[in-house]
């Protein structure tokens, strides 16, 4: 009985860590977006994160929201001094998110600054 119960109990943690496992390292998908940085804070009561939003339209009309971990600290510092500008970031989405992690399913991995096309010279 005693080892039935230590079966049936590895299973389920095994299942668990799968779980996580799974929506941690694999991406739903990868890709690029490009807009004006309107918005980068760390919020949270409990557990904070960092939070921000892409302005992709003319006033405002497509925002993309994304969350970056605190291990991407290069991007952190870069998104500071961007704040304002018109920026293309490099993303991962996952299938789902933790509450640790941030509040979006996107994922900031690289950023750069880049001209916007409204005002070309």
């Amino acid at each position: 009985m005693r080892k039935i119960l230590f079966i049936g109990i590895s299973v389920i943690l095994m299942g668990i860590a799968a779980y996580f496992a799974f929506i941690y390292y694999v991406p739903f998908s990868e890709g690029y977006r490009s807009g004006e940085l309107i918005k980068f804070s760390r919020k949270g009561v409990l557990v904070k994160t960092w939070e921000g939003q892409i302005s992709q339209g003319v006033s405002g009309t497509n925002i993309f929201s994304f969350s970056v971990e605190d291990s991407q600290e290069e991007v952190i510092e870069s998104m500071k001094e961007y704040q304002g500008r018109y920026v293309k970031v490099t993303y991962k989405e996952r299938y789902s998110t933790f509450f640790w992690l941030g509040d979006t399913k996107y994922f900031i991995t690289n950023v750069q600054p880049e001209a916007s096309p409204h005002f070309k010279n």
